[in-house]
């Protein structure tokens, strides 16, 4: 057992010694002890080692947030298997080729997902291992069958390696790439969670958002204080303003899109919103006007800045840190993505590999034991991540004389019209400011004049009607016209991933009328 990490167990562990009887896992009337959660990890390592699964191999997990499930993930730990966390919401054929390619062994599923498995299981040779969670499914046997002639005795296995996690990147513009997370890198992004963000007594967590992503990865540092997670199997606003006051929960993660739901519910602001001491949003870009209303409505926001291969947790923004001294707004830094951790050198690239001062734009590029140990069979992809010593995140940005830093956009994103530079978030983050818009996409299209033009895909705000015209207007008068769409389309809804991100390849294939 290495002596200089730990391993996933030791949240869980480290939760336990505070009170094994103290709560652990929620959801809706039934509640799990730590000492619970700790003897399901047990039997679940026994299982696996003896249905032949080795350490080092990886073990698929496919359910909606459930708290038996999330216990399994740490009996995974405990037999030094790797965690291959797959979103339920993803179709059966991306699901088969993340199995197929993190080569899992076992996939542990919901009865829900029963027909999806069916579907793949038999073109993934390398699964040998089925269980389904809550009931038997033909010949896969229940866990509580498997499990049935288990001893619920403490149990370790030596790992092979660091590595505790295998998460696919998004497939959204080609073959996914499976990120090797190892127990260092949960470590820190735990550490640096606890440095950063207010955390007074016991934590309660309220997990809304999907347990494979962001949300998941949170209960880690949660656990470590011996605090309480609550599991809402939907993302149900309705469920979630109910969860807020009647459990007093403390901290939660919602991604952009969801807090903008948030703040256009009815039930809002007559919920008591008390209890919060960090509401923790990231994911994606979030309008800075709407940043702002939510301070005001919902109370203590908290970024997080990071991605699959650095996890979370490369820059942040506690929630004072949205605030003057003075008590007033910090609107000058809204934009932001806080300043690079304490754990996270961030700093700022050319194409050529030197690092730009203050002020420049460039990839955003950082050092930290926080970054993954590489892709999954892709020496090619994992070099490249690794060019000039730093880890590259794909990501434009700067940092300003207060070293607070700025992601303008994705580099792929970046729009180049008349020879003019155009980052598509400065473009959105304008266009949320527009009163009646309640989400956007800006895209560049090719255009025989200008090479590449500006155009802004835009949702109305409930009971609201938009005028393209006037939103361009709105928008030349915040960022000039040059930086302005040159058209603005007003759609119903906008094409999101799994974990709600817009997918910009296929709006720019609906714009184009290209399959």
């Amino acid at each position: 057992m290495s002596l200089t990490s730990a391993g996933l167990t030791s949240w869980l562990d480290k939760g336990a010694s505070l009170g094994r009887d103290a709560p652990c896992l929620t959801a809706g009337d039934t509640t799990y002890s730590y000492g619970d959660v700790q003897e399901v990890s047990w039997q679940v390592a026994r299982a696996l080692a003896r249905s032949g699964v080795l350490p080092g191999q990886s073990v698929a997990v496919l359910s909606a947030n459930d708290p038996v499930a999330f216990s399994c993930v740490f009996g995974i730990a405990r037999a030094a298997a790797v965690w291959a966390p797959v979103n339920p919401r993803n179709q059966a054929a991306e699901n088969q080729e993340l199995l197929d390619l993190f080569g899992c062994t076992a996939l542990l599923y919901q009865a829900a997902f029963a027909p999806l498995v069916a579907q793949i299981r038999h073109q993934l040779p390398a699964l040998t291992t089925l269980v389904c969670l809550d009931a038997p499914d033909g010949d896969v046997p229940s866990l509580a069958l498997w499990l049935a002639d288990v001893p619920a005795e403490p149990v370790e296995v030596e790992p092979v390696d660091d590595v505790v996690m295998v998460v696919g990147t998004g497939g959204t513009t080609g073959r996914p790439k499976g990120v090797l997370l190892t127990s260092r890198s949960i470590e820190t992004m735990s550490a640096i969670t606890l440095m950063s963000y207010p955390f007074a007594g016991r934590p309660v967590y309220l997990a809304l958002a999907p347990l494979t992503h962001a949300a998941g990865v949170l209960c880690f540092p949660v656990m470590a204080l011996g605090g309480h997670v609550v599991v809402l199997p939907k993302p149900v606003l309705d469920d979630f303003l109910d969860a807020v006051p009647r459990h007093r929960v403390t901290h939660t993660f919602l991604p952009p899109t969801l807090v903008y739901l948030l703040l256009d519910h009815a039930r809002l602001d007559a919920t008591d919103l008390s209890s919060l001491q960090c509401f923790w949003y990231g994911a994606a870009p979030i309008s800075a006007a709407r940043l702002a209303e939510a301070l005001q409505r919902i109370g203590p926001m908290a970024q997080l800045f990071g991605q699959s291969e650095a996890p979370m947790m490369i820059s942040t923004m506690a929630p004072a840190d949205h605030f003057r001294p003075d008590g007033g707004v910090a609107v000058e830094r809204l934009t932001s993505a806080g300043r690079p951790s304490p754990l996270v050198t961030v700093a700022i690239m050319a194409e050529d590999g030197t690092l730009l001062p203050t002020g420049e734009r460039g990839e955003v590029v950082v050092r930290s034991s926080l970054v993954m140990a590489g892709y999954l069979g892709d020496p090619a992809a994992t070099a490249a991540a690794g060019a000039h010593g730093w880890h590259h995140t794909g990501d434009i940005g700067y940092l300003d004389a207060e070293n607070w830093l700025y992601v303008v956009d994705r580099a792929k994103d970046m729009i180049i019209t008349g020879g003019f530079n155009v980052y598509s978030a400065e473009v959105e983050n304008a266009l949320m400011a527009h009163p009646d818009v309640a989400d956007c996409a800006v895209i560049g299209v090719p255009d025989e004049k200008w090479g590449e033009r500006v155009v802004a895909v835009v949702l109305a705000r409930p009971g609201a009607v938009l005028d393209p015209a006037a939103v361009i207007a709105s928008v030349k008068e915040r960022i000039g016209s040059v930086k302005a769409p040159k058209e603005v389309l007003v759609w119903a809804d906008l094409p999101r991933s799994t974990v709600g991100k817009v997918l910009k390849t296929d709006v720019r294939a609906t714009v184009l009328g290209t399959p």
